[in-house]
């Protein structure tokens, strides 16, 4: 499947700015741009040493293009693990499509997306989860996401995998064995020292696989669902989370009438706040409809915080009380924080009686930024950072995920094979199951839709 023609892709973003990088990859690309640079101090590319760079002009027969820096780093030291250049040139649109184009013209052809990446995979640079970390590391938006793709990228997931199998695979070799000396009835391979590498495999999986509930939103980011009956102060506390004016403010009820959302970082996890429409009985039909978005964005979301104005208090109201019941008995397994905001408008005495009513109230002026810092640790709360400050492995791939599932079912019917003394041949093919599962994961077992698949996703230049 590896190709040796040579590819050539913008590997910044698309658009003007200072600087733009044009990568190529392949067996002639150190020739290609060899021919189209004129170096400052008359070098040859093709005789300069890897992992150098030289200031030059790109030129196209009479016409120079750019004064440009080109990076040579010669294989297989390189990241596709081929003859890769990168060209530094000043970042004009028209520059880098005249660049592009020239090379195109003298052999070179446009990468597909992921494929430089694809390369790497291909030549052994990488494994296939290193590979899509480095798509994750790309797309990572705070501080927890990318310490996950660092980690992942640096093969601390696939080397806890890759050893998992390797003591499966030494096992099912003696399994395969016994199978060529079943005449004989010998034993190669110590049945209770089997079982228990295959217990503690099951514990290694099952400690993956719970990791990617934690994983999946780190990557993802938390669905926060902000709700309330209008004019309680849902826009004014999103803003005050956000630092901006983000949604509209006003003191007509039932402004905001779809959902408004917008993502933040809190002690580096991502938090995707959902501003709902208000949520009361109404005949209006446009209102209607956004507050049955808002129920949609309730469903979606990972945990609910609910709103009320503290001042009803005042006036010996008891809708809100209505409403946080409402929440409960509609959504019991949703994490849920109860606010009283508009906190300024009661006294001291108010405040503490408020909050015998109500448990675990937390008190709230989204107008003035109190008790907003008291909300992000309580949302901060509700994420089990432990694994991230202990650098263990989390899963945050669906596809890992997936895999995961598998080779734990099929391990999990070694398991029982030995226990029930299953013959050899029977073990090994449950075995040869759990080893392709774990293989898919790192890309020693793949195949040509897998690949599209997963390198589809990936920028061009990458």
């Amino acid at each position: 499947m590896i190709n040796q023609d040579t590819i050539v892709a913008l590997a910044t973003p698309s658009g003007a700015g200072a600087i733009a990088i044009i990568r190529l990859s392949g067996n002639s690309a150190i020739n290609i741009v060899e021919k189209q640079f004129k170096s400052i101090s008359g070098k040859q590319l093709s005789k300069q040493a890897t992992h150098t760079i030289h200031l030059g002009h790109i030129i196209d027969g009479d016409r120079t293009l750019d004064e440009v820096l080109v990076s040579v780093f010669k294989n297989p030291n390189s990241y596709t693990g081929e003859d890769v250049v990168e060209i530094s040139c000043h970042g004009s649109n028209y520059i880098q499509q005249e660049i592009i184009q020239l090379f195109l013209r003298k052999g070179c052809r446009m990468a597909t997306a992921g494929e430089f990446t694809l390369r790497a995979f291909l030549n052994a640079k990488l494994d296939l989860s290193q590979a899509e970390a480095v798509a994750d590391l790309i797309s990572s938006d705070n501080e927890a996401s990318h310490q996950i793709a660092m980690q992942q990228m640096r093969g601390g997931f696939s080397s806890e995998i890759a050893k998992l199998r390797e003591e499966l695979l030494n096992f099912a070799s003696l399994i395969e064995l016994e199978l060529d000396f079943a005449e004989e009835d010998v034993e190669f391979a110590d049945r209770s020292q089997f079982k228990d590498l295959v217990d503690r495999i099951i514990l290694v999986l099952k400690r993956l696989i719970d990791s990617f509930a934690v994983g999946n939103v780190i990557k993802n980011g938390i669905p926060v669902a902000i709700v309330g009956e209008p004019n309680v102060g849902k826009s004014t506390l999103l803003n005050a989370l956000l630092n901006e004016e983000r949604a509209i403010v006003s003191e007509i009820a039932g402004t905001t009438r779809d959902t408004i959302e917008d993502e933040i970082s809190i002690g580096g996890i991502g938090f995707r706040f959902i501003d709902t429409a208000g949520i009361r009985d109404t005949k209006n039909v446009v209102e209607s409809i956004g507050i049955k978005k808002t129920f949609e964005k309730i469903d979606q979301a990972q945990v609910v915080v609910y709103l009320f104005d503290a001042s009803d208090f005042k006036t010996g109201s008891s809708r809100f009380k209505v409403g946080i019941e409402k929440i409960k008995n509609k959504y019991p397994k949703k994490p849920l924080i109860v606010i009283a905001n508009k906190m300024d408008k009661l006294s001291d005495n108010e405040s503490v009686s408020i909050q015998s009513q109500i448990k675990n109230l937390t008190l709230l002026s989204a107008k003035r930024g109190n008790g907003v810092d008291v909300l992000k640790n309580q949302l901060l709360g509700f994420v089990n950072t432990g694994a991230l400050r202990n650098n263990d492995t989390i899963v945050t791939n669906t596809r890992h995920y997936d895999s995961l599932l598998k080779a734990l079912q099929e391990v999990n019917k070694v398991r029982q094979g030995l226990e029930t003394d299953l013959s050899g041949d029977l073990l090994a093919i449950d075995i040869r199951q759990a080893l392709y599962y774990f293989g898919e994961i790192t890309g020693e077992i793949t195949n040509d839709d897998l690949l599209g698949n997963i390198f589809a996703n990936f920028c061009i230049g990458k």
